[in-house]
């Protein structure tokens, strides 16, 4: 990890932390732990958000095919910046609440998988059912959402949309962190009405 990296983290999070939620970048041992959850080979569209100085992005580059469509969301200027430049061949958006509008910008139908590393519980209720709504409606039917979170706060409201198929703990990051592996689940209609 680049000194620098650590720095314009550093700053980020002093400036706004509640949207940048980490002192430092994500470990490769929370990235490692992520990727390895998607089924690659079945991979054609990806979207990451909060991609913060890519630490999981570059996991995702590690697995991803070449013809799969990949698009990152970072609204840190200079990191999102930072991620054009490593990254020329990924769509790169400040705001992942324009998710859905962003996939029919790039003609992608919906995501086989997200990966996001935001920091949910620092948001207001209304803007994090604003972003989840987002995610579910971003997914194909069956898409999974791979997110980690620094604590279990999430489970009930990603439960109401998600199938949680299973919450692993990694002690190797600071701080340590929750991966909470989520599949789309078809939501009864009857149900809302």
């Amino acid at each position: 990890m680049k000194l620098n990296e650590n720095i314009l983290f550093l700053r980020s999070f002093i400036h706004c932390p509640k949207r940048v939620g980490s002192i430092i970048p994500s470990s490769r041992f929370l990235a490692k732990k992520m990727v390895e959850q998607a089924p690659w080979h079945e991979m054609s569209a990806v979207a990451e958000l909060g991609s913060g100085t890519g630490a999981i992005t570059h996991s995702i580059h590690e697995h991803v095919s070449e013809s799969a469509k990949v698009v990152l969301f970072e609204m840190n200027d200079t990191m999102r910046n930072d991620l054009q430049l490593k990254y020329p061949e990924y769509a790169c958006y400040p705001d992942a609440a324009n998710l859905v509008n962003i996939l029919k910008q790039e003609h992608i139908q919906q995501l086989d998988c997200i990966f996001s590393g935001l920091p949910f519980f620092n948001f207001e209720r209304e803007f994090r059912d604003m972003l989840v709504e987002q995610i579910y409606n971003g997914l194909k039917p069956g898409g999974l959402f791979i997110a980690f979170q620094y604590s279990l706060q999430m489970k009930k409201q990603l439960s109401e949309k998600f199938m949680i198929e299973k919450i692993d703990f990694v002690p190797w990051n600071v701080p340590p962190a929750f991966v909470y592996v989520c599949r789309k689940k078809e939501i009864n209609r009857m149900e809302t009405l």
